[in-house]
């Protein structure tokens, strides 16, 4: 039997070092994977977080939307996109890549919003993967989400030139150092319709060229086709209703009253239920064309954006109408689709005073009309136009001092929409009581005019659009519509009833003026 006899010093001096050289290496191989993993995942994003004490009784918003601009007019806001390479290129070379695409946004931080940082205001906006020579060289394919854009209205936080947000399915571009060509295929049911999805196809293109350094243009369009299903309640249908009924008794929500008492005699609920048309399935059709041109590197004019776009929105499905306590679903197909808009922007950046005085001037016009709607007033069918002009003084290279303004008009086609002064609440048409509710108030143009000035720290130097931003603003605005931006004032007489006597009532005054404070950060990191 033999004892256990230790190792020499000589044999265990070397066993510690071939250790220290296996876990060394182990340790420098995890080091190098771990780097690989690093520099196959990258992260960008974006985020504005704001306080806005709001001493008007506002919701720490100047006005009511962007057409006056995006600055004191938006909500908390963050957007992360994830990017992850799964088979890398070799620079130079015509080698198949591939990659995965992901990005999560929404509009809600705890304690600057009603919802208070929810996870219900975020959505997994794009998921998609590309994938480059494959079948065919410079050309690189997408599967899943397609969103494509030509750029940022930035003044007004808008994309007028945008198609295939709504869509999945795939698409393929071809890249060339002057030119760039989109072909894609999807499906938009799902962003169109919701829960009542029915299949939509979506399927279009873009061309962006690129003739010369300074200039850009751009054409695309995306046609929609949602073929009828007879039976799917869901898929488009109309319902074929007698000329006794009107496009007035739809929007006044009465199409059932009025068929009943028109072609029924006023027959029983249970007989009008059995004899009410059934609906026809028929296909719907939209469509959305918009156009680029960007240029600059002239003199002052660093660049100019100029985005166009003319679309036919997608016709609604169904509504439903309560009466004599049975609900009718009544198919609108015909009575929705003539609802046609025309917008246009333009975003010009001069450097005025180089290192000294930059600015941003942005004009925004939209023509949107309701070819069925001759009779109630509507945002669908309405003229509206703004401009929006910044200017920003470089006091350091890091502090500088923002004032912009802004002004716009809305118009109603068919009517008054909006409320002139606290006692609008009586009156529409003209001054006269409309019981009905097809017109709200008694102005059918609003006006809205906006300063808002401050002191901004850039910390990466100058530029309007340098980021992160840490910003001090004050905003003011007056309108010709009364409390125009969001509030929780009182707008029916049983609530007026809460708060005032009819003495009171009678004395207060219209709110034209509006004012905040805000403290915001933005960054893009």
């Amino acid at each position: 039997m033999k004892k256990n006899v230790p190792f020499p010093t000589t044999t265990r001096t070397s066993l510690w070092a071939l250790c220290v050289v296996l876990v060394t290496g182990v340790a420098a191989m995890d080091a190098r994977q771990a780097f690989a993993q690093e520099d196959r995942f990258s992260a960008g994003g974006y985020f504005r977080v704001m306080a806005r004490p709001d001493f008007d009784g506002g919701w720490s918003k100047l006005g009511l939307w962007n057409l006056s601009g995006r600055l004191l007019n938006e909500d908390p806001w963050a957007a992360l996109e994830l990017k992850l390479d799964l088979m890398r290129p070799t620079p130079g070379t015509k080698e198949v890549w591939t990659s995965l695409h992901a990005k999560i946004e929404g509009g809600s931080v705890q304690g600057a919003d009603i919802f208070n940082g929810s996870l219900g205001a975020f959505a997994l906006t794009q998921l998609y993967v590309k994938a480059g020579n494959v079948l065919l060289e410079d050309v690189s394919w997408q599967l899943g989400t397609l969103h494509y854009y030509y750029g940022d209205l930035g003044l007004y936080d808008m994309r007028p030139a945008e198609i295939f947000f709504d869509t999945v399915g795939v698409s393929a571009t071809y890249s060339h150092p002057y030119v760039d060509v989109l072909v894609g295929v999807g499906d938009a049911g799902y962003f169109l319709r919701r829960e009542n999805y029915a299949t939509i196809w979506s399927f279009g293109g873009a061309v962006r060229l690129r003739p010369i350094d300074g200039l850009e243009l751009g054409l695309g369009g995306q046609f929609y086709y949602e073929p009828s299903a007879e039976g799917n309640r869901n898929a488009p249908h109309h319902t074929p209703l007698p000329e006794s009924v009107t496009y007035e008794d739809f929007v006044r929500g009465r199409v059932v009253e009025t068929y009943r008492r028109e072609e029924m005699g006023g027959a029983s609920i249970d007989q009008v239920a059995t004899m009410f048309p059934k609906p026809q399935p028929e296909d719907a059709t939209s469509f959305k064309a918009v156009a680029y041109l960007g240029f600059g590197k002239l003199g002052p004019l660093r660049w100019n954006n100029l985005f166009a776009n003319y679309l036919r929105k997608h016709p609604r499905n169904l509504v439903r109408e309560d009466f004599l306590g049975r609900t009718f679903n009544i198919y609108v197909k015909n009575w929705t689709d003539e609802r046609f808009e025309i917008n246009l922007g333009n975003e010009m950046q001069l450097a005025v005073i180089p290192g000294w005085l930059d600015v941003v001037w942005g004009a925004l016009l939209g023509f949107h009309f309701d070819n069925d709607n001759e009779i109630a007033p509507s945002e669908e069918d309405r003229m509206i136009w703004s401009t929006v002009l910044r200017a920003q003084v470089y006091l350091s290279d890091t502090v500088h001092f923002l004032t912009e303004t802004s002004y716009a008009q809305e118009k109603s086609k068919n009517g008054n929409l909006w409320r002139a002064g606290v006692a609008s609440i009586f009156e529409s048409s003209n001054g006269s009581s409309d019981l009905d509710g097809i017109e709200f108030g008694d102005l059918d143009l609003r006006k809205t005019w906006q300063l808002k000035t401050g002191f901004v720290i850039n910390p990466g130097g100058m530029g309007i659009f340098s980021r992160p931003s840490l910003r001090l603003l004050y905003g003011l605005q007056h309108s010709n519509m009364h409390n125009a931006f969001g509030n929780s004032f009182v707008e029916s007489l049983d609530q007026s009833n809460e708060f005032f006597t009819i003495e009171q009532l009678s004395s207060l005054k219209d709110r034209n003026w509006h004012q905040i404070i805000s403290i915001e950060a933005e960054a893009w990191f």
